[in-house]
């Protein structure tokens, strides 16, 4: 898999948008008082802080792959413990009470496998709960594939990190079968956008990113006209100016058995 890197900036673009999913997902997590609180993909930091004002006794701790996240987050985050660590290895010191993970687990094609050694790392009683997106189908991924596996772009974008994930049912299925209180759902948000090319902003800051850097500087500009033409006319431009980009979003909210 081609690595790539994170802008902070970037995705903070629409902080307001990206974040009402991760406050709908704590909304729903009914720890009275953890004691130590996790936030796997934490990215810049500006949602873990909110975790710290849900609780402000709990120990929390924010973690992500991307050394340019982190240190983001820790020059704009006080009070807050951030580290660079991977999923896909990370294991608690010690039980965690509240664990989450906000759109993060997407980009790990073998999440699923994942989920029974995060759920150990929880302590009996507590809460696991994450959110995924789940609008692989829409215009602003399948115009993206389409476009890098075009012939002049392909030999550069093949095995590029791209997103994905599944449905609540499955995600129900494997964490209920581990013996959790499992609440799983899923929303359709309605993001209103404006600026010039919106939707190209918000997918260049996530699910475009890796494509648009495995690119050559000569290549880079024509496949971004040709993506952002290409986006302007499956999310047309409204009358009052802004642009309407529906984004289906995935959420699982576990209660670890009492052991």
């Amino acid at each position: 898999m081609t690595m790539h890197t994170w802008d902070p900036e970037r995705y903070l673009t629409y902080a307001d948008e990206r974040g009402r999913p991760f406050v709908d997902l704590l909304a729903r997590i009914a720890h009275p008082r953890p004691g130590r609180v996790v936030d796997l993909g934490c990215g810049p930091g500006n949602l873990t802080a909110l975790l710290a004002t849900r609780w402000p006794r709990a120990d929390v701790v924010g973690l992500d792959s991307s050394p340019q996240m982190i240190e983001a987050a820790r020059r704009d985050i006080p009070g807050i413990d951030f580290a660079v660590a991977d999923v896909r290895g990370w294991e608690p010191a010690a039980p965690v009470d509240v664990l989450v993970s906000n759109a993060t687990l997407q980009w790990l094609p073998e999440h699923l496998d994942l989920l029974p050694r995060l759920v150990a790392g929880v302590t009996p009683g507590g809460w696991f709960g994450f959110q995924v997106p789940g609008n692989f189908a829409e215009p602003s991924h399948s115009i993206r594939r389409d476009l890098a596996a075009e012939p002049r772009y392909a030999a550069h974008t093949a095995g590029v990190a791209v997103p994905s994930s599944h449905d609540a049912s499955t995600y129900y299925g494997v964490l209920a079968g581990l013996g959790c209180v499992v609440d799983a759902w899923e929303t359709t948000y309605l993001h209103v956008l404006s600026g010039p090319d919106p939707v190209f902003t918000w997918v260049s800051g996530t699910g475009a990113r890796p494509t648009l850097q495995a690119l050559p500087d000569d290549l880079r500009p024509g496949f971004e006209a040709e993506f952002k033409a290409r986006l302007r006319a499956a999310y047309p431009t409204r009358e009052d100016g802004t642009v309407v980009l529906p984004f289906r979003r995935v959420f699982v909210v576990a209660q670890m058995p009492a052991r």
